[in-house]
C-alpha cells in the first residue's frame, strides 16, 4: 500500500474509534477529522469545503426543513383522525409507520417517504407517551429496505441496472428486484418491530413539564361557519387530544352549557378548553377553531410576523388584580391572551374576566419585534422557550401541496432530488409555512457540519485506491468459495463499504468486482449484481452512510453507537435471507 492509502485507512479507522467512544460532539469530531486528512494530504485544499455544497447535505437540510413545515401544519393530524383506527399501542403504532414508510420507499425516494410520515410518529409518541426514538429510527431502516423492492426504488437499483445493461447487454427490469425485495422487506419489518427493544429510550426534558399542573391551561375559543366540527359532538371535538384536553363548558347566546359528550356544536359557540398545550392545540388545530375572534390582527400585522410568549406575571405587574378585559391588553399593549394557568387551581370563568394573580402563567401572541418591549411593560418573565403552536398562524392545504408536488417531481426524475427537496423547502418558507424564526431551529447543524466534513473524507477512500485494493482482497478471499458464500461475501463487503462511499459509489466500485468474478468461476452475474445493490443499499451500521439514518438522528436523540447495535443484527439477517433468495430466483448456473 502507498503512504496516502495507510493515511486513509488509519484516519477512517481512527474515526469509527472516536465516533463509537461517544465522548466528543459529533461535528468537532468531523472537523478533526476533515483538517487532519487535509494536513497529510489526501484531501486536497480545493475539495476541502466540497461537502458543504454536496447534494446530501442539501437533502438532508432540506428534508429536515419539509419535515418539520408538515408537522407545524397539523394536516397528518387530520389525516389519522379522520381516515385511521384509533391505535394505542405503540407496537401497532409502529407496525403501521414502518409498513407504510417501507412500502411508500418502493415507489418514491426514500427520504420524501419517511418526510412524510415523521410528523405522524411525533404525534403517535406524543398520545402514546413513549419516546419518538421508538419509531425514527426503525422508520428510517425501513425506508431503505423499502426501496429494495422496485429499480426506481433506490439509487444502488438504479445504477446497478444500468452497469447489467452495460457489462451483460440486457438491464434489470422495474419488477425484477420485486421477489427478493419483498421477502428481505417482510424480514426486515419483522425485525424492526420485535427487536425494538435494542432501541434507546431517550425523552427530552421539556416534555417533562407537560405533565405538571402548572401547565394545565384554560384556553377560549370559538366555531367558525367554516369548521369541521359543526354538527358533531363534544366527545368527537375531544377526540383528537386524547386525553390531553377537555372541554369544561360550552357557551351559546351568553348563556352557559354543561358539556355533556353528546352535546351537538354549532356556528358561534364558545369553547372554554382546559388542558396542555399540545392537547389545546389537538382540538384547536383539527376543528378548525377561532381563538380570540373579538381581537383579530390587521392585515398589516399579519404580513409581519406572529410570535407567541409563555411568560409569568410578577408580583409588580400592573396587570394583577386586572382581567385581559379591564387592562384592555389588546387595546393598549397589541396582544391576544390566548391562555392562562394558576398553580394549584384552575379558573373559573370566561378566560377575558379572570383577574391575573402573581404567579400566573399566561401565553400572549403578538408580533415578534414587539413582544419583548411588551412583556417588559407588562413586568412578565419570558420562561424558558418552547413550542408552544396553539394560537399560531398555520394552513393544512399548503405544506401538504408542497409535499406532494416535491414527491411528484423527485419520482418522475424531472429535476434532481436535491434541487427539488431545497425548492420544496423554501416554498415552505416563502409561503410562511415555517416562521421566520422557526427556520435554523428546525436545522440540525451538529448533524449537517458532521455530514459535510466527512464526505471529502470518504471520498479520500476513493480517490487514493483504497476502494481497489478492498476489491482485490474480494476477489482473492472468494476464489475458493462455494456459490453460496461467494454472493454472501460480495453482499457483505457491500454492506462495509456503503457507509464510506455513498451507496452509488459503492455500485460502482463493487459491481465490475462482481461480474468478473462471476465470470471467472462460469457463474451468471445476476445474483452477484443483485447482491451488490442489496449490501449497498442496507446502510444501516452508521448515521453518516445514507440521508434517511441522518434525518432521524438528531429528532430521536441518537448516539453515533446506536446504530450499529440496532443495524448489526438487521444486516446479518438481510444477509442470511438475501442470499438463499438470489440464489432461489437467481440461479448461477
Amino acid at each position: 500500500m502507498t503512504s496516502d492509502q495507510i493515511f486513509a485507512f488509519s484516519i477512517l479507522g481512527l474515526l469509527m474509534i472516536v465516533l463509537i467512544w461517544d465522548q466528543f460532539r459529533y461535528d468537532v469530531v468531523g472537523v478533526c477529522a476533515l483538517l487532519l486528512s487535509w494536513a497529510v494530504g489526501i484531501v486536497p485544499t480545493q475539495l476541502i469545503f466540497s461537502g458543504f455544497s454536496d447534494d446530501i447535505v442539501i437533502i438532508v437540510a432540506s428534508a429536515l426543513l419539509v419535515s418539520y413545515g408538515v408537522s407545524r401544519s397539523g394536516v397528518m393530524e387530520l389525516v389519522i383522525q379522520k381516515f385511521l383506527p384509533p391505535m394505542q399501542s405503540p407496537r401497532v403504532q409502529l407496525i403501521f409507520l414502518v409498513g407504510v414508510v417501507t412500502v411508500l420507499s418502493a415507489f418514491v425516494k426514500n427520504i420524501g417517504a419517511l418526510a412524510i410520515m415523521l410528523p405522524v410518529a411525533f404525534q403517535f409518541a406524543r398520545r402514546s407517551k413513549v419516546s419518538p426514538s421508538l419509531f425514527l429510527m426503525p422508520m428510517a431502516f425501513g425506508s431503505l429496505i423499502g426501496g429494495l423492492m422496485t429499480e426506481i426504488g433506490t439509487s444502488p437499483n438504479i445504477v446497478v441496472s444500468a452497469i447489467r445493461a452495460k457489462l451483460v447487454g440486457e438491464p434489470f427490469t422495474m419488477f425484477d428486484f420485486t421477489p427478493v425485495g419483498v421477502v428481505v422487506s417482510l424480514v426486515g419489518i419483522c425485525y424492526l418491530v420485535f427487536f425494538s427493544w435494542l432501541l434507546p429510550n431517550r425523552f427530552r426534558e421539556v416534555n417533562s413539564a407537560h405533565s405538571g399542573e402548572l401547565f394545565n391551561y384554560i384556553s377560549e375559543a370559538s366555531i367558525p361557519e367554516n369548521s369541521s366540527i359543526i354538527g358533531k359532538t363534544i366527545a368527537e371535538l375531544e377526540k383528537p387530544a386524547g386525553n390531553e384536553a377537555r372541554v369544561r363548558q360550552i357557551i351559546r347566546n351568553k348563556k352557559t352549557i354543561l358539556p355533556l359528550p353528546d352535546f351537538k356544536l354549532e356556528k358561534g359557540d364558545i369553547i372554554v378548553l382546559v388542558g396542555v398545550d399540545t392537547g389545546l392545540d389537538a382540538i384547536i388545530n383539527s376543528a378548525r377553531l377561532e381563538i380570540s375572534p373579538d381581537h383579530q390582527f390587521n392585515k398589516a400585522d399579519k404580513a409581519q410576523t406572529l410570535d407567541v410568549s409563555e411568560c409569568v406575571i410578577t408580583f409588580n405587574s400592573p396587570l394583577v388584580g386586572q382581567s385581559a378585559r379591564t387592562s384592555a391588553l389588546f387595546d393598549l399593549h397589541g396582544v391576544n391572551l390566548l391562555a392562562l394557568s394558576r398553580q394549584n387551581e384552575t379558573p373559573v370563568g370566561r378566560l377575558g374576566q379572570i383577574n391575573f394573580k402573581a404567579g400566573d402563567v399566561i401565553v400572549l401572541q403578538g408580533l415578534t419585534v414587539e413582544l419583548p418591549k411588551i412583556l417588559r411593560v407588562l413586568r412578565c418573565l419570558p420562561l424558558a422557550k418552547r413550542k408552544i403552536m396553539f394560537g399560531s398562524l398555520r394552513g393544512s392545504l399548503v405544506p401538504m401541496l408542497i409535499l406532494v408536488i416535491a414527491m411528484t417531481i423527485a419520482a418522475l426524475q424531472i429535476t434532481p432530488v436535491a434541487l427539488t427537496f431545497f425548492a420544496a423547502a423554501v416554498a415552505m418558507v416563502v409561503f410562511r409555512v415555517i416562521p421566520g424564526r422557526e427556520i435554523y431551529k428546525a436545522l440540525n447543524g451538529q448533524v449537517l457540519v458532521m455530514l459535510a466534513a466527512l464526505i471529502p473524507v470518504s471520498g479520500a477512500l476513493e480517490s487514493t485506491g483504497c476502494a481497489d485494493i478492498i476489491g482485490y482482497w474480494l476477489s482473492q478471499w472468494a476464489a475458493s468459495l462455494p456459490d453460496f458464500g461467494a454472493v454472501a461475501l460480495i453482499l457483505v463487503a457491500a454492506m462495509l463499504v456503503t457507509p464510506f462511499l455513498n451507496n452509488a459509489a459503492t455500485v460502482m466500485v463493487m459491481a465490475p468486482i462482481a461480474v468478473s468474478f462471476s465470470q471467472s468461476l462460469s457463474y451468471k452475474p445476476e445474483a452477484f449484481l443483485m447482491a451488490v445493490a442489496i449490501g449497498a443499499g442496507c446502510d444501516f451500521l452508521t448515521p453518516i452512510g445514507h440521508q434517511c439514518n441522518m434525518l432521524v438522528m438528531a429528532p430521536g436523540g441518537y448516539k453515533f453507537s446506536d446504530y450499529p447495535r440496532f443495524g448489526a443484527p438487521l444486516s446479518f439477517l438481510i444477509a442470511i435471507t438475501a442470499v438463499p433468495t438470489l440464489l432461489w430466483v437467481w440461479p448461477v448456473k
